[in-house]
């Protein structure tokens, strides 16, 4: 028995797909997002936390000449413990919201503002659990030396179980637009250079790109307050007036007030250059583990 591929929708899951797959194919996109380009994304840290060059060639050799070849991948193991749970609900939720805000015999059309509602949805959820694993990152990122299981005693020591959830409403309010903006764009990239929805690798990953992209520049200043809620506590920082800021006002007033307003942009080309390949990244290897775990579900 065969399956018709030009009648299969790959933008969402098959109404008969298990909980199981939806979640297995998420986690997979989320562990492969986030891990491969983790070097930039700790380079973004280091600029939105600290006053350093935007130039990124140099700063990757300065920092591996004087921290080793590996100094950029601290915190990596805090991301892959997190991100993949955290990115099986992600996806698993915007599966879910999606089967019930649309109507089964409309999946195949562009419905931009119920994909943006299951999307903010799926950010909500999954960020919750993945907070606390960001926040050992972000600082894992800036310490000298650090392990996971250290970074997590220090944290909850010194400032509590909160602080793990410092930035959670900035968190938020970065990646409901985020994800929106995410899903909306893809998807409308899809429906464009995709008509068919066929199994498309290539158009995947282009879509996921551009999604990446805009998304990313978009929300470049809530990305940079919550940042600044994250490492708040490390020992990297050392303006009072940050290591202060435990609300979202207080951190974007701080901000201001040391940066003016460019403040809210720094970090802005490593997180647009990190953002497209990751994005592609998490919607190509979405997209790939269905394609091999729809057969394998429906028995063929």
């Amino acid at each position: 028995m065969s399956v018709d591929n030009d009648n299969i929708n790959y933008e969402s899951l098959p109404e008969d797909s298990s909980l199981y797959a939806q979640l297995l194919a998420g986690a997979f996109a989320g562990i492969m997002e986030h891990s491969v380009m983790f070097p930039i994304d700790a380079l973004k840290t280091r600029i939105q936390a600290n006053h350093m060059s935007t130039k990124l060639l140099s700063q990757i050799s300065k920092i591996s000449a004087s921290e080793g070849s590996f100094a950029l991948w601290k915190g990596v193991q805090s991301v892959i413990l997190g991100a993949g749970p955290a990115h099986a609900v992600y996806f698993g939720t915007y599966e879910f919201c999606k089967a019930h805000l649309i109507e089964k015999d409309k999946l195949h059309t562009h419905q931009p503002v119920k994909t943006a509602i299951s999307g903010a949805m799926a950010t909500i959820a999954s960020d919750a659990l993945l907070n606390p694993f960001d926040t050992i990152k972000q600082r894992m990122q800036l310490a000298t030396r650090s392990k996971i299981w250290n970074t997590m005693k220090s944290i909850y020591k010194n400032e509590g179980f909160i602080a793990f959830y410092y930035s959670y409403p900035a968190t938020i309010a970065m990646n409901i637009p985020f994800t929106a903006l995410n899903f909306v764009v893809y998807e409308s990239s899809i429906k464009l250079f995709n008509p068919t929805e066929s199994y498309n690798p290539l158009i995947h990953c282009l879509s996921g790109g551009i999604s990446g992209a805009l998304a990313a520049a978009t929300t470049t200043p809530l990305d940079v307050i919550k940042t600044t809620l994250q490492v708040r506590g490390s020992e990297k920082v050392q303006l009072q007036v940050l290591r202060k800021a435990d609300t979202f006002n207080k951190a974007a007033v701080a901000i201001y007030k040391i940066y003016g307003w460019k403040g809210f942009l720094k970090g802005l080309k490593p997180r647009v250059i990190a953002s497209i390949p990751a994005t592609a990244i998490s919607w190509t290897s979405y997209e790939c583990a269905k394609h091999f775990l729809l057969p394998r579900h429906n028995g063929y």
